[in-house]
């Protein structure tokens, strides 16, 4: 068994070559005809970024700032799909890709051990923000890296607007039964929640921290009511006129969803001090450990990679850039902390 501080990076390393990380895999081997995305650059720059700065962490967080700061355009928008040869095939946007840049550059300029590559990501993340967007997962996601920004450089006024306008596009959680800003829980809704936590936090608004932990808490209760984490299915999720308890599981599960559960309660506990939180990062860990709806293990020992979905008869097999990168992330969170 691997222990939780080498998870991942030797296989994602065989999912780049010197452009940067493919999206997608057959078992363990990179499909080229499938090409690169900025979604899972980003991603990548978050992780490797985390760790210290020598072998692979070295080289992946190097190469996922190159590829992050080329998807950008002099505007702040930024491409998503680059395919086989290394061309663009997209416009630049300020959807989700552009949220999961700002979020990458923010980390690395804030966390990234190396100060030349702070630097570099923060000229890139000081370009992202010349332009906003208009979909709340984008925002969040920006905010993620704005809080961290905002948190060593409190003087700097653009990651202040982007926690700002992060906060006018997630609404404040439904009355009743269903606690949560939207009609249908989607995907990467954890993240919602976390933003609302760590822009509160950043701003020093205790108002809006205590509106992000209300969500977390809610979306952690119903994921967490079979007494394993089960987390919200790729189709998505609305009220159905059943409490929590008698929700039944869904599947295509995606590692992704649990990535997003344990970085929301790590950041509710960074920012509360409420050891209570950590049962939320245990669970996402225990998910890819055999605790989840099929009692399967959701990563290959020998490769280190994760695989690609929760299905009801077990793992999807395939060892994609996605959910390698939302194990290497959880793990990383489930070694941060002593559980409570």
């Amino acid at each position: 068994m691997r222990s939780t501080a080498d998870f991942g990076l030797e296989h994602l390393e065989s999912l780049c070559d010197h452009r940067g990380l493919f999206e997608h895999a057959k078992g363990t081997v990179r499909r080229r005809e499938h090409g690169r995305c900025t979604d899972d650059n980003a991603r990548m720059l978050v992780v490797s970024s985390r760790e210290p700065d020598s072998g692979l962490a070295q080289r992946l967080s190097r190469l996922a700032l190159h590829f992050v700061l080329d998807a950008q355009d002099a505007t702040g928008r930024s491409c998503n799909r680059m395919d086989n040869a290394g061309m663009w095939t997209d416009v630049a946007t300020t959807e989700d890709c552009w949220g999961r840049s700002l979020w990458g550059l923010g980390v690395a300029a804030t966390q990234h051990p190396d100060p030349g590559v702070r630097q570099q990501a923060m000229g890139g993340f000081d370009t992202g923000i010349q332009v906003s967007s208009r979909w709340s997962r984008a925002l969040a996601f920006a905010a993620l890296g704005a809080a961290d920004v905002c948190t060593a450089f409190p003087d700097h006024v653009g990651s202040k607007q982007v926690l700002q306008d992060a906060l006018e596009a997630i609404e404040p959680p439904r009355a009743g039964a269903w606690a949560w800003p939207e009609s249908r829980l989607r995907y990467a809704n954890a993240a919602l929640a976390e933003a609302v936590i760590a822009a509160g936090a950043a701003l020093g608004s205790r108002t809006d921290v205590d509106r992000g932990l209300t969500m977390l808490e809610w979306l952690l209760t119903r994921e967490m009511a079979g007494g394993h984490l089960s987390v919200t299915a790729i189709g998505g999720e609305g009220p159905d006129g059943r409490h929590s308890e008698d929700r039944t599981p869904g599947f295509d599960q995606q590692p992704i969803e649990v990535a997003a559960m344990a970085d929301a309660c790590w950041r509710a506990y960074s920012v509360t001090g409420d050891e209570t939180w950590t049962r939320g990062i245990s669970a996402a860990a225990d998910w890819f450990t055999g605790d989840n709806d099929a009692g399967v293990v959701m990563y290959d020992d020998i490769s280190g990679g994760g695989y690609d979905g929760l299905q009801a008869d077990g793992a999807n097999l395939n060892e994609g850039a996605e959910s390698t990168l939302a194990l290497i992330s959880t793990m990383q969170r489930a070694r941060s902390f002593t559980p409570a």
